[in-house]
């Protein structure tokens, strides 16, 4: 085939990014969930007729889903070749498995096979985080589970249409086993939406150019991220660097967990080996081998920015994740928990990177998405399930400071805004905030953490907590100092306020109308030595209240007034002179 003309190559990429585009843009703008609709907690792909490779992937959805869906998709092939099934044109499949097609139950994916003139040409795929799906808690975040079937419903790949027939009975089913049935099924339509859209745009862009050439973009694609990433890693000294970090607990025992990473550099390869981390634990925070690749190439993507989002970018990479260990579970352990395990397998990626090439890392993210569920029943006896995730600061790094109240790192998602969540649910935030001296001091600060305080309006609720870095603070690099911890309070029943046992989970608190939650999410780590801080940095800090006075000086060597005012004399002395 004939070489492939670089406008061209252009021409066709920007289209078939805008197919998994506007996919996305379909579900956000169609979904009853705010998880989908606000935080868009969904994605949209096209992946290889034959392997399930990603293709292409959009660009609004979550960066996780780039490398877990690949096997969501080889999970649906696998389940076409061993059953021996005739595909159709409008056959789509539906599971949520999370131990081969990675991520947890709250995660619907529908896989649906693509024919070009009657050939099988690719697969296109969505996934989306459904409201509530059964379980023990509502919402889905139970930091008590033990086994998967105390998460929610587990469903194997099964055709949920053929030849484009729907099969009202897996509806049906589905929406049996939910706590909040109507929000299942606009989100289930949504995601049909969304393929049904991309099927048709597909089809436009292959009348256009054709299968053949379409075909061969796609595989230069691959092939240009695959050399450029083994080139950014030829020019990394060869050597073996290393990071450990830790979950808090796993919900069931009140013991640390350690995540640690070896990092091999070899030539042009390397090699990513978790043989140190703890083996498989009791309680939730467990996660597949699938899941863990994923969250990997979430972690190469922020260290090496430029390279595309295709499969092309994981040849290079050779994987050591020990069968048993906390990395690599499969049923029934519980994954229920996986944002906080995968968090903390960014944040080795970042520290142990920082080790050999400062330049390319930041300090860590604030490391737990502090999954909140309230739930209760409304004056006309309706079922109501408030579930969301909260935000905290990013790393400091080694353009600038971090992010102040950003969304964890494995996704583009976005915080879902308050007032979506008030109106939707009988709650009030009475307090909303960046919260002081929770960023990691460094030459570049860490960002802030945020406080989130909430109210409920109606007269009871249970509430479940599910997050992380209660005991173990985000880290800095390149000499920067840590975020703060994590930290959550609610009624104690005797007028004062209590903290979970466990730091950071904790299950079946009563909550009374008029009575409060609190998170206090922890900062980003710092990126430098404090001490290079430009102090008329440190005294703005002051002055917009990111830093504390005291802070400033223990932290960075510096004097300054409540104001933001600099005292010059007292900073030098402080400094030693320098």
């Amino acid at each position: 085939m004939s070489e492939i003309d670089p406008v061209m190559l252009a021409v066709l990429k920007g289209r078939l990014e805008q197919i998994a585009d506007e996919m996305d843009a379909t579900l956000f703008r169609s979904a009853f969930n705010p998880i989908i609709a606000e935080a868009h907690d969904a994605s949209h792909g096209l992946y290889h007729a034959e392997t399930g490779e990603t293709l292409i992937q959009g660009k609004s959805g979550l960066p996780i889903f780039v490398g877990a869906m690949s096997f969501a998709v080889k999970m649906v092939i696998d389940k076409i070749k061993s059953d021996d099934l005739d595909l159709e044109d409008g056959d789509v499949f539906i599971f949520n498995d999370p131990y081969e097609g990675g991520t947890h139950l709250s995660d619907f994916k529908l896989v649906r096979p693509f024919f070009q003139a009657g050939e099988l040409f690719c697969f296109m795929a969505s996934v989306g985080h459904w409201h509530d799906v059964g379980g023990n808690v509502p919402g889905n975040y139970n930091p008590a589970a033990t086994e998967c079937y105390q998460e929610g419903m587990l469903i194997p790949p099964v055709r949920l249409f053929q030849g484009g027939v729907l099969n009202q009975d897996i509806v049906a089913i589905l929406q049996a086993n939910s706590r909040q049935p109507g929000s299942l099924y606009g989100d289930l339509n949504g995601q049909i939406s969304a393929l049904d859209l991309g099927e048709r745009r597909l089809g436009e862009l292959l009348d256009e150019y054709g299968p053949a050439e379409v075909l061969q973009v796609l595989a230069e694609l691959k092939h240009s991220a695959a050399r450029l990433m083994a080139s950014y890693i030829a020019e990394l000294p060869d050597g073996t660097y290393s990071a450990d970090d830790w979950l808090d607990n796993d919900g069931i025992i009140d013991e640390p967990l350690k995540v640690a990473l070896d990092i091999i550099i070899d030539g042009a390869s390397m090699t990513l080996d978790f043989s140190r981390t703890s083996p498989a634990c009791a309680g939730p925070v467990n996660i597949s081998r699938a899941t863990a690749i994923a969250s990997c190439y979430v972690a190469l993507k922020h260290i090496f920015r430029d390279v595309p989002a295709n499969s092309g970018v994981m040849e290079p990479i050779r994987f050591v994740i020990p069968e048993g260990s906390l990395l690599s579970v499969g049923r029934p352990k519980p994954v229920g928990g996986y944002t906080e395990t995968i968090l903390r397998v960014i944040d080795v990626m970042f520290v142990a990177i920082s080790k050999v090439a400062p330049e390319m890392s930041n300090g860590c993210a604030y490391g737990t998405i502090n999954a909140l569920s309230l739930a209760g029943h409304r004056k006309n006896g309706a079922r109501w399930v408030m579930f969301s995730f909260f935000g905290g600061g990013h790393g400091g790094h080694p353009l600038g400071d971090g992010l102040n109240h950003g969304n964890a790192p494995i996704s583009t998602a976005t915080i879902p805004p308050l007032e979506i969540l008030e109106a939707a649910y009988p709650v009030r935030f009475t307090q909303w905030a960046l919260r002081t001296d929770s960023g990691g001091p460094g030459n570049h600060r860490g960002g802030l953490g945020a406080v989130y305080e909430i109210e409920l309006l109606e007269e009871q609720a249970d509430v479940f907590l599910f997050g992380e870095r209660g005991k173990f603070a985000p880290p800095g690099v390149a000499g920067g100092g840590e975020g703060a911890l994590n930290r959550f309070t609610y009624p104690d029943g005797k007028g004062g306020e209590a903290s979970p046992p466990m730091m950071s989970k904790m299950v079946d608190i009563n909550l009374n109308r008029s009575e409060r939650v609190r998170i206090e999410s922890p900062g980003g780590g710092g990126y430098g030595d404090p001490r290079a801080r430009d102090p008329g940095r440190v005294a703005e800090d002051v002055r917009l209240g990111y830093v504390s006075t005291t802070a400033a000086a223990e932290d960075y060597k510096c004097s300054v007034t409540e104001d933001g005012v600099l005292d010059a004399p007292a900073t030098e002395k402080l400094r030693g002179g320098r």
